[in-house]
């Protein structure tokens, strides 16, 4: 199977996207895991009822696993289900949070190795080799899991200046909006959703 990203703008992409096989098809009744771990200051449970509540009606079984912190991220029940799940979703909230939890743990590596993986709003930035710190839009060290674009998410026009100035030339950035989403198959990225998705090298428009 093919191995395919998602990073969506929200969580309102999700059901479309899917129903749209934009990460391929399913199968019938599809094992879905969430894992709310960047929700963890917000609430977890009820991140994982909202992406449950959004796929609704779809043939999916799906699953909450509360990896909420460094402890719970090594446990073997929910790095066995993550490894088995056909999808894994990852909720939206605090990617420095989901940063701290997955770095370097059986969890964190279970969703590296996944070969569907759905990350929507802020948590998507985390995954690449470089992360933008939503605190003042500096660059810092992503987890790795994704190369060839470092995700954002919508932020002041003073702040995405000055994240890109502080990137390199070379630095493929692409900033999503809700209504945005990108995927990366087989290492490949493309927009999925062009609305409120802006790609830049530098201060330049790119294509992605």
């Amino acid at each position: 199977m093919a191995t395919c990203t998602l990073a969506l703008g929200s969580l309102a992409q999700l059901a479309p996207l899917l129903t749209e096989r934009a990460c391929g098809e399913l199968p019938t009744n599809a094992d879905v895991v969430v894992v709310p771990t960047a929700a963890a200051f917000t609430g977890g449970a009820e991140a994982a009822v909202a992406v449950a509540r959004a796929l609704e009606g779809m043939d999916l079984h799906v699953e909450a696993l509360l990896v909420m912190d460094r402890t719970s991220a090594s446990d073997p029940y929910f790095v066995q289900r993550i490894a088995e799940a056909d999808l894994v979703v990852l909720s939206d909230g605090s990617a420095l949070h989901a940063r701290t939890v997955w770095r370097g743990s059986p969890v964190g590596d279970a969703i590296n190795a996944s070969d569907r993986v759905v990350a929507v709003g802020g948590v998507a930035t985390v995954l690449g080799d470089v992360m933008i710190d939503p605190r003042g839009g500096a660059p810092t060290i992503g987890l790795g899991y994704r190369s060839g674009v470092i995700l954002c998410t919508l932020a002041s026009s003073d702040q995405l200046a000055r994240t890109r100035a502080l990137l390199s030339s070379d630095d493929l950035l692409v900033t999503l909006g809700p209504r945005g989403a990108v995927s990366c198959l087989e290492g490949v990225w493309r927009l999925v959703r062009s609305d409120d998705a802006v790609v830049t090298r530098g201060s330049e428009l790119a294509i992605l």
